[in-house]
């Protein structure tokens, strides 16, 4: 099977910065699309951006697009989110995922809490 593995997240007061990796193990055959999404509390799970083989990138909405940064490691089967300038809007669970031969696989996710 394949695992994804997600880190770094935590408390960060507001304007603060966290950089979230996920990677990936197991059966992984090829390179395929993967991103993160996130859920706050109360409200269902939502996109946050995806980055394709080609390292073409896709983020949910404008607001993330300017603070958040997604990259890739391909050699790791590693997905990164930088996040600056975090608002308390942005408190939720981080999801890492991959599509692979159109089955979607999951982290654990990782809690982000952005609070003064």
């Amino acid at each position: 099977q394949v695992q994804l593995v997600e880190s770094g997240g935590g408390l960060v007061q507001p304007g603060g910065s966290l950089r979230l990796s996920c990677a990936a193990s197991g059966r992984i055959s090829g390179i395929w699309p993967m991103g993160w999404y996130r859920q706050a509390p109360g409200k269902q799970r939502e996109l946050v951006a995806t980055i394709h083989v080609n390292g073409a990138t896709n983020y949910a909405d404008s607001s993330v697009k300017d603070r958040f940064a997604i990259s890739r490691d391909n050699r790791k089967s590693a997905v990164y989110l930088q996040m600056n300038n975090l608002k308390p809007e942005d408190t939720a669970i981080y999801f890492c995922y991959m599509t692979m031969l159109q089955r979607d696989f999951w982290g654990q996710g990782t809690q982000v809490t952005v609070s003064s």
